[in-house]
C-alpha cells in the first residue's frame, strides 16, 4: 500500500474522531434545571389554592417551534370526524405531559389500543413529544389537551358520545406535571381538569389517569356519568416511571394487557389491579393501590359502548414494566453489612 494512501486512512479516521455526533432528532430533551415556582399566594393556603388555575409556564422556546407545534395541533384537530347520530361514538384522547420517553412511548401505544377497543379510528388523538424513535405528534401540554377537548366538544354529542381519556406523566400530590424539558413546566390539578370538563359539557366520560398520587382526581371528577381509573392512591406512590422503560406498571397493567381483552371497564381494571399488586408484592414496593369509580349513569352507556369491543385480545407489545424493574433490581449491588 503506498504511503499516500495510509496517510488518507489515516487522516479520514482523525477525522471522524474528531467530527462531533449528529443529533438524534427524535430525542427527547432532558430536565437539568431545578422545576420552578408556580404558585402564588401569600400563605400556604392561598399557594396551595393557586395550584387549582392549573398553572404553565414556556419559556425560551423558539418562535419556529411554537408555530410547528401549532401547525401540527391544527391538522390533528382537523381530521377528527364529527359524531354519528344514534350511535354512542368514543372520542380518544392520550397523552404524555412528561418529556421522559417512557410516557410518550406509553401515550401512543394507549391511542392505538384504545382505538381499536372503542371503535374510534378517526376520532383518536394523541399527544406525545418524542420518543427516541419519532417525533410525528403534537406535543403534550396542559394547554394543547384543554385545546383537543374544547375542539371535542364541538364535535361529540354529549347526549349520546363519551370521552376516554388517558393521561401518563409524573404526579405531584396537588395533580399531575407538564414537564417538558427545560421549557415547559405546569401543574394540572383535579379542580382544573373538572372544570374544564364542565365548561365544555363533556360529562359522559372515561378518565384513566397514570400517575404517582393520582387517587386525589377521583374525589373531584367522580360523578354518575363519569369512570375513573388512577394509577395509585392520593398518598401513594406509582411505579415504572424510568425514562428508558417502554411502559409504567399502571400502563403496562391496565393498557398493554387488561384493556386488549374482551374485559368489561371495571373487571379490565380489577384484573390490573391485581398484576400491580402481584408485581409490587414480587419487588417488595409499597403498594400504590389503584383506584377506581364508576357512576351509575356511566354504567348504562358503558355497556352500550363495550358492546362492540373485539372479542380477540391483541398481543402486549414491548418490554414489561415488571421485568425491567427487575432486572434493575437485580443489577444494583447487594448492601454491605454495617460495620460494628
Amino acid at each position: 500500500m503506498k504511503r499516500g494512501t495510509i496517510m488518507v486512512g489515516v487522516w479520514a479516521s482523525l477525522l471522524s474522531l474528531a467530527a462531533p455526533s449528529v443529533a438524534n432528532p427524535n430525542q427527547p430533551p432532558p430536565h437539568t434545571e431545578p422545576f420552578p415556582n408556580l404558585v402564588t399566594g401569600e400563605d400556604r393556603e392561598a399557594a396551595k389554592a393557586s395550584f387549582d388555575l392549573g398553572p404553565q409556564m414556556r419559556r425560551g422556546v423558539s418562535v419556529a417551534e411554537m408555530l410547528e407545534q401549532r401547525e401540527r395541533l391544527d391538522a390533528a384537530l382537523g381530521k377528527l370526524r364529527a359524531h354519528r347520530r344514534g350511535t354512542v361514538d368514543a372520542y380518544v384522547v392520550t397523552v404524555a405531559l412528561d418529556s421522559d420517553p417512557v410516557f410518550a412511548r406509553e401515550a401512543r401505544e394507549a391511542g392505538r389500543v384504545l382505538a381499536r377497543r372503542y371503535g374510534a379510528d378517526g376520532r383518536t388523538l394523541v399527544l406525545a413529544g418524542p420518543d427516541g424513535t419519532r417525533d410525528d405528534r403534537p406535543h403534550g401540554s396542559i394547554e394543547a389537551l384543554a385545546l383537543s377537548l374544547a375542539r371535542i366538544a364541538e364535535l361529540m354529542d354529549p347526549a349520546e358520545d363519551a370521552l376516554v381519556l388517558y393521561t401518563t406523566s409524573h404526579g405531584a400530590p396537588y395533580g399531575l406535571v407538564f414537564h417538558y424539558g427545560d421549557t415547559g413546566y405546569g401543574i394540572l390539578s383535579p379542580a382544573r381538569l373538572k372544570s374544564v370538563l364542565e365548561e365544555l359539557g363533556i360529562a359522559r366520560r372515561v378518565l384513566i389517569v397514570s400517575a404517582c398520587y393520582s387517587g386525589i382526581f377521583i374525589p373531584e371528577l367522580a360523578g354518575p356519568d363519569s369512570a375513573i381509573m388512577t394509577a395509585a392512591a392520593g398518598n401513594r406512590t406509582s411505579f415504572g416511571c424510568e425514562a428508558d422503560n417502554d411502559w409504567t406498571f399502571y400502563g403496562d397493567a391496565m393498557i398493554n394487557r387488561a384493556l386488549r381483552k374482551p374485559l368489561p371497564l371495571p373487571e379490565a381494571a380489577r384484573e390490573a389491579n391485581r398484576t400491580i399488586a402481584a408485581w409490587e408484592a414480587n419487588l417488595r414496593l409499597f403498594a400504590s393501590l389503584p383506584q377506581s369509580s364508576i357512576g351509575d349513569g356511566a354504567k348504562t352507556w358503558l355497556a352500550e359502548l363495550e358492546a362492540g369491543i373485539p372479542q380477540e385480545a391483541s398481543e402486549p407489545v414491548g418490554r414489561s414494566a415488571f421485568e425491567a424493574a427487575r432486572e434493575k433490581l437485580a443489577s444494583q449491588p447487594a448492601p454491605q453489612p454495617a460495620r460494628r
